[in-house]
């Protein structure tokens, strides 16, 4: 494997050759980065011998992940980065080094990779502002909240700055994405009116787009205006699914964030709103769609699919609520599942003390469980343990536990979780 990528390498130094090797192997392409050498859109121009190395270091990564292929992913893309004298397409490197690493739950290593685009300075902006996005998702997804904020803030800043230094002119299209992450980060924090001031005007703007369309679907979701954001998920899907250049400055991105993420993410809130809205069929058809598209993606013992397990588990019990009917034994099933997909610590393990990651979601899961628990007369108590370990763990702003896992059609909050950043809006 390494071998294709040494010729990968000698074509990008002597700026010529074909990469019929390349094109020969069985590795099917990621969709990662367009090969288009001349994309107005991204006011940058790139070797397209280094698309090539990038895509197939991530294609390789991703066919067999293996710790031993995505090493080798990151070896070629080290031996990419180095050939690139361009600050742009040394910044698209970094971009590809940060997704594999957040795909293996190496954060650190992700997010010292995109703070060096952020540092160079020297990268068109829609990689700056690609890493930026990508670094809040990261923040966010490791609970590190006040990074999340200064991360959005820095690159509105930085748009502003732009903007000042050439004395007028904006791209729509970046500012959009700019706005739409400080709304998803403001709406994480619980911060309901700042988080609507941010997605103002979004919706009509040629940058609602993949992520943005995403976030303020979701916030209009957690408003309960169902209508619009249904439109705007499969807006985002349809976005993700028919785009076919994936370097410009709408849908160039990274990490928990990239189009692959965007995809999976609307689809999942997709099948929670119809199961909110009390369309279960169709919940489930989606949902099941979801958890499919995330086994073969990052494997079944993945956390995504912890968290969409969890999604299904929390459809059936509104469905169970809703219609007066019981499905005790497929709840138990699909929240036993998800608490062994997610690597939840032991009940023994005070939940103050428990891993942040995923912390809401552990606590939903968990609180869920306990219910199904709590009405059997003989395994109540494991119920009652198993509850108090929720509602301990339970960390979000906006909602309590008992809100999140008893959706009224009387309340104006309904919870919805969001599979990039592993967290519950």
């Amino acid at each position: 494997m390494l071998g294709i990528g040494a010729k990968l390498l000698r074509a990008a130094t002597i700026g010529g050759s074909t990469l019929s090797h390349f094109r020969s192997s069985q590795l099917p392409l990621s969709r990662f980065f367009s090969n288009n050498n001349n994309n107005v859109n991204t006011g940058f121009k790139t070797n397209p011998v280094a698309l090539q190395m990038i895509n197939y270091a991530l294609s390789l990564a991703r066919t067999q992940k293996s710790d031993e292929s995505y090493a080798q992913a990151q070896l070629i893309l080290e031996q990419c980065h180095s050939t690139q004298s361009d600050e742009s397409a040394k910044g698209l490197v970094f971009l590809a080094m940060s997704t594999l690493f957040s795909e293996r739950g190496s954060f650190g290593e992700a997010i010292e990779k995109l703070q060096k685009v952020q540092d160079s300075g020297l990268s068109s902006l829609a990689v700056r502002v690609a890493a930026s996005e990508a670094l809040a998702g990261l923040y966010l997804e490791s609970y590190q909240d006040d990074s999340s904020s200064t991360a959005a803030d820095m690159c509105l800043q930085l748009l502003e700055s732009i903007r000042l230094e050439i004395g007028g002119g904006r791209s729509d299209i970046l500012e959009t994405r700019a706005k739409a992450l400080k709304g998803l980060v403001e709406l994480v924090h619980g911060n309901v009116e700042s988080a609507q001031s941010c997605f103002e005007g979004a919706q009509g703007s040629k940058g609602c787009f993949g992520n943005v369309a995403l976030s303020f679907g979701e916030f209009l979701h957690c408003m309960r205006n169902f209508q619009m954001a249904r439109e705007l998920y499969q807006k985002a899907m349809q976005d993700v699914s028919e785009s076919k250049d994936f370097t410009d400055s709408r849908s160039l991105s990274a990490c928990n964030m990239n189009l692959e993420e965007t995809l999976l993410g609307a689809t999942c809130a997709l099948g929670q709103l119809e199961a909110h809205a009390g369309n279960f069929d169709d919940a489930e058809e989606i949902l099941t769609a979801a958890l499919k598209k995330a086994e073969e993606s990052f494997g079944n013992y993945h956390p995504k699919v912890g968290i969409i397990l969890t999604c299904i588990a929390l459809m059936y019990r509104h469905k169970a609520a809703m219609e007066r009917s019981s499905s005790l034994l497929i709840q138990e099933g699909l929240y036993r599942r998800a608490i062994e997909v997610l690597k939840a610590p032991p009940l023994e393990v005070e939940s103050a003390g428990a891993t942040q990651s995923r912390r809401d979601i552990l606590a939903l899961v968990r609180g869920g469980y306990a219910e199904t628990l709590i009405v059997q007369q003989n395994r109540k108590a494991e119920g009652e343990k198993m509850k108090h370990w929720a509602e301990t763990a339970w960390t979000n702003r906006r909602l309590s536990l008992a809100e999140a896992l008893e959706p009224s059609e009387s309340s104006t909050k309904v919870a919805v979780i969001d599979t990039r950043i592993s967290r519950v809006l």
